[in-house]
């Protein structure tokens, strides 16, 4: 019996043993089932895509860049409409236009001209808005071709995190008086006091802060919060830290501020007035131009007033009595005492049929020449002598204005910007020293065609200009 028993344990463990080492048995394999299930959740881990990067950048660009990146960027403008307005049907434009984010999405993010806005993507994450930069959501609004990847991860940064509720804050009842000393401490010195320094379209049409502010406070508030394109030291509100009453109460202040600076307009206008107005010289030469000879210029120059009557206002009996400037005709410095009804019939060929401006001037544009010859012709052989030297002048209170108004544009040294070219450069150096006449003019009124500040209505008086002048010919002429 015990042998049996001996013999039957023996094969069952023989038994157990082989079903063992063969793995075939039933049991083990239940106890394997917890390792069996953790194995696809490792492997979902190992695959799973990694969360997005956090972008960097500048939202405060991106602002610019939302308004203008073709400005901005100063890149050169698409030869076509942007494809996504063509097949949209939408009124006609410039192409570079078409190309402006805030033209098809708004100042207020809503969208504009049956474009969708942006505003389902305030508080997203910034990459999903720069995808549909790069054309995931569409191809034709894949703007990699024409940004780089900084440049569209700065607008995306904008649009994600910077948008707020703009029919809210222009709704808000603004303090005039709170907006004038933010605007004094932080606008005055390129807009001046009576916020009409810079004009941001053509004299014939003026536009100047009171203009956008009554007409569209929207897109005012845009251009507060993120700057202006190509603006480099404009301060931006979002950076200064202004609150939504701060807008409004700018807002509030501008809305009270002239929109229209006649003198200024009219100066530029007398410099080159289809300059000022940015548009085309007229093709035939001015008819009183082939009754003289001495000088030889052509095209939009015979249409300049300051060709034939001089940059010191004196035509023949000044500066242009000889050189090659020389023409023979006379000056308009008599004219400032003349009656606005008599220039104008100087201007509108009344007088004269050769002198007909009534093709390109409209009656405004008739007044900003009345009022700037009347205002603004004054006999600057009082402080400039036929030698070109300067008198009375302040070299060092020339720098401080130089300093707070022009360096920013010219350079510490005036020669950023050339207004020549290699072969012969011009600075702000060399026209101060080689043209002060002419220097004195853009000076006090600005550059047609240009957003430069007019120096008169920065608040700058005569003697300001003299001591600028005084200055600027101690500067770089090479």
């Amino acid at each position: 019996m015990n042998k049996r028993i001996l013999f039957l344990s023996a094969a069952l463990l023989g038994v157990m043993l082989i079903v063992a080492a063969c793995g075939g048995n039933a049991a083990p394999a239940a106890t394997q089932a917890p390792a069996a299930t953790e194995a696809p959740v490792a492997t979902a881990a190992a695959t799973e895509a990694p969360a997005p990067v956090a972008l960097s950048g500048d939202s405060i660009r991106g602002a610019k860049l939302y308004d203008n990146w073709i400005k901005e960027l100063g890149a050169d403008t698409p030869g076509d409409m942007h494809p996504l307005w063509v097949a949209a049907n939408v009124d006609k434009a410039s192409a570079s236009t078409t190309w402006r984010c805030v033209k098809c999405h708004g100042w207020d993010y809503q969208g504009d001209k049956g474009f969708v806005g942006v505003s389902a993507y305030a508080g997203k994450d910034a990459n999903e808005v720069l995808a549909v930069l790069k054309g995931s959501t569409n191809a034709d609004h894949d703007f990699s071709a024409a940004m780089d990847d900084q440049a569209l991860t700065d607008v995306a940064l904008y649009i994600a995190n910077e948008q707020v509720d703009t029919a809210a804050i222009v709704a808000l009842v603004g303090n005039a008086d709170s907006g004038k000393t933010l605007y004094g401490d932080n606008c005055i010195d390129c807009h001046g006091p009576d916020t009409v320094a810079i004009s941001f379209h053509p004299d014939n049409n003026p536009e100047y802060p009171a203009s956008i502010a009554n007409e569209d406070a929207v897109e005012l508030l845009g251009k507060l919060r993120g700057g202006q394109p190509t603006a480099i030291d404009m301060p931006a509100g979002i950076d200064l830290g202004w609150s939504d009453q701060d807008y409004a109460d700018v807002i509030a202040f501008l809305k009270a501020q002239p929109v229209s600076s006649p003198v200024t307009e009219g100066g530029r206008m007398y410099d080159s007035w289809f300059s000022a107005f940015n548009v085309q010289a007229p093709e035939a030469e001015q008819p009183l131009w082939k009754t003289q000879t001495t000088n030889t210029r052509t095209g939009g120059n015979t249409w300049r007033c300051k060709e034939c009557h001089g940059w010191d206002y004196k035509g023949a009996d000044g500066a242009y009595g000889s050189g090659s400037h020389q023409t023979g005709f006379p000056g308009i410095m008599n004219a400032a005492t003349m009656t606005p009804e008599e220039i104008t019939a100087w201007l509108d060929g009344t007088k004269n049929a050769d002198h007909n401006f009534s093709s390109y001037f409209t009656a405004d544009d008739f007044g900003r020449m009345v009022a700037f010859i009347q205002k603004d012709v004054i006999d600057k052989s009082a402080f400039i002598n036929a030698d070109k030297t300067v008198v009375g002048g302040d070299a060092a209170h020339g720098k401080q204005l130089y300093d707070g108004s022009c360096k920013s544009c010219h350079g510490d040294d005036g020669k950023t910007l050339n207004f020549g070219d290699d072969a012969e450069p011009e600075f702000f150096g060399t026209i101060a020293v080689d043209n002060p006449l002419e220097f004195f003019n853009k000076a006090t009124v600005g550059t047609a065609g240009e957003a430069m500040p007019a120096g008169w209505n920065l608040g700058w008086t005569q003697q300001d200009i003299i001591d600028l002048l005084t200055y600027a010919q101690t500067l770089p002429i090479k």
